[in-house]
């Protein structure tokens, strides 16, 4: 399955000037204008956020249908659902809150609901999350391995930039080996997406290895 990104669909959270800046596609000349940018994607997000008290609670059922049935006719919805959760439990685990802090209350209102609404009966929910996590390489290795010009697998550079993006200021390429996987999305859009990250255009050095350069 393959999505094509693109900046100037119609205004979500974001505007398509925010998409754009966090694409790369947008060159800030002061600081300041970054982090003018920065803040007002932040504080977009956080209100987008608390809008979906307003849409569980008083969106007509009609309406939700829609939203799904018509979305997932479309890959860019269904990437949007993976980022939307991927975002969330990013952003608890990192403030050292766990995720089941808020999936076990909203799936168990989300079951009181459909029961209550499709079926006119109430329902006990019980919700457990298990998630085990093997760490295969520490950080320093694979920063190591960037920056010996060594191939890495796309998980483990997302690993290192979401730990420290300073390591980019040593690089002057990245190599990735796109058989180790790509999070679940399609190889070209992947590459194209770092390719924007990183401000350069991705080489394809043969089937499975990528260098893009990095821009200074």
């Amino acid at each position: 399955m393959e999505m094509e990104f693109e900046p100037d669909r119609p205004r979500g959270f974001l505007s398509p000037a925010d998409r754009e800046y966090l694409l790369g596609l947008t060159e800030m000349t002061h600081e300041q204008s970054k982090r003018n940018a920065e803040a007002r994607i932040r504080n977009r997000v956080t209100n987008g956020i608390v809008d979906f008290y307003l849409l569980i609670r008083n969106l007509e059922r009609k309406d939700r249908r829609q939203i799904f049935e018509k979305g997932l006719d479309d890959p860019a919805f269904e990437y949007g659902l993976v980022g939307m959760l991927a975002f969330s439990y990013m952003g608890l685990k990192e403030t050292g809150m766990d995720f089941e802090h808020v999936l076990a209350p909203a799936i168990t209102r989300a079951e009181e609901a459909y029961a209550a609404e499709g079926f006119g009966t109430t329902v006990d929910v019980t919700v457990s999350l298990d998630v085990q996590v093997e760490r295969r390489e520490e950080l320093d290795s694979v920063a190591a391995r960037l920056k010996a010009g060594e191939p890495v697998a796309p998980d483990e550079f997302m690993s290192v930039m979401a730990g420290d993006d300073e390591v980019l200021d040593h690089l002057d390429a990245v190599t990735l080996d796109m058989s180790k996987g790509t999070l679940g999305m399609d190889d070209e859009e992947y590459v194209q997406r770092v390719g924007a990250f990183l401000g350069s255009d991705p080489e394809w050095l043969d089937d499975d290895l990528v260098r893009i350069p990095v821009a200074k």
